[in-house]
């Protein structure tokens, strides 16, 4: 019996061991790449933007993350993928302040291999703030830069993944049913093996907000900040240093909701103040495509007339009609399209993207 008990005793330490070997890195960590708009500050990184995503190299059996939030965001983590897949390993929820959350266990070896998580905020970002302050691993291996294929996506609650999770038109919104990743935009940006960020907030118009929210301050305005939910600090494409391939707008949707909208002229400058601004971001010459939203004639009118008094370069238009997707099975909730009705929606836009980057059109099938 004594013999058992040194043995337990023995695993005990070795185990004890083990953990006192994880270290804790800074989330800022140069080894760890980091995709889309955050906030450096004390080795912290903070964003809300939906869709930012860090690339986590690591050795070890565990991942740890010692992170806060200030409201309730939903993450989705993939583990040893070489990209975010449609359906992701596991999600974990964060909603409390200086928390530890166990991202991702790996397959035990014998010997130290690096593994791969990549780890994406789902929830847009009214929804909270998210600081994420260190991870805990073993060691850290050098993760995989920014691609040299990334795309930008500037939208409303469509880009946002509002109710994508939902198959039914009436169910309401929840945060556990709004997923970034099954969006047309992150379905295009698989297609093409590229990353991407999404400077998208549900409601949000180009000179009228749903419900008239927020007046004075549109998606042109929050283009320009680094936080969906704070006006400052602004966002520095130029310190961000990764220019786009291209950018796309799909917006408009919200400024004739409720019977209403923005006249004519206030669209039409707001829309070129957008366009202008990405092309200060990123230059002259970038291209930018505009999407016209399903079936709504009133702002195929507006967006056209923004094309007409366009003068700058590298800047289309197509249009999404009314039967892009249907409006039974392929809605989520308060109406929004859901998985099924984006991957329509990135079939349709697909062609443009190749087009407008020169990017050839993948054989694999979407997801």
């Amino acid at each position: 019996m004594k013999g058992k008990h040194l043995f337990a005793a023995l695993l005990g330490l070795v185990a004890a061991a083990g953990n006192a070997r994880a270290d804790e890195f800074p989330a800022s960590d140069p080894r760890i790449t980091w995709v889309g708009r955050t906030e450096v500050r004390d080795g912290d990184v903070s964003f809300d933007w939906s869709g930012v995503y860090a690339i986590v190299e690591f050795y070890g059996n565990e991942l740890q993350l010692r992170a806060s939030d200030s409201g309730k965001d939903y993450f989705s983590v993939w583990l040893d993928r070489q990209d975010m897949g449609a359906e992701p390993d596991r999600t974990f929820c964060l909603q409390s302040r200086d928390t530890v959350v166990t991202v991702c266990e790996a397959p035990h070896v014998s010997k130290p291999v690096p593994h791969v998580a990549i780890i994406q905020k789902r929830t847009e970002g009214e929804q909270g703030t998210a600081s994420f302050h260190a991870f805990i691993a073993h060691d850290l291996g050098q993760a995989r830069p920014v691609r040299e294929r990334v795309l930008e996506f500037i939208g409303d609650s469509y880009t946002c993944g509002y109710g994508t999770l939902s198959n039914r038109a009436t169910d309401p919104f929840t945060p556990e049913t709004e997923d970034c990743g099954k969006t047309y935009a992150a379905i295009i940006a698989r297609h093409f093996g590229a990353d991407y960020w999404l400077i998208a907030h549900s409601g949000m118009g180009v000179a009228r907000n749903y419900g008239d929210k927020f007046p004075g301050h549109y998606m042109p305005d929050r283009y320009l900040q680094t936080f969906d939910e704070k006006k400052q600090p602004a966002w520095s494409a130029q310190k961000y240093g990764v220019t786009p391939a291209l950018t796309v707008i799909y917006l408009a949707t919200n400024d004739v909701s409720g019977q209403k909208q923005p006249t004519r002229e206030a669209f039409v400058a707001n829309y070129l103040r957008l366009i202008r601004s990405a092309k200060e971001n990123y230059g002259a010459d970038h291209p930018v495509l505009c999407i016209v939203p399903k079936g709504r004639d009133l702002m195929f009118d507006y967006i056209k007339a923004a094309m007409l008094q366009c003068k700058m370069k590298n800047v289309t238009y197509m249009v999404l009609t009314s039967k892009v997707h249907d409006s039974a099975g392929e809605l989520g909730a308060s109406r929004h399209p859901n998985y099924a009705g984006q991957l329509k929606k990135a079939y349709a836009i697909i062609p443009y993207v190749s087009t407008l980057t020169g990017w050839p059109l993948e054989k694999e099938v979407l997801e």
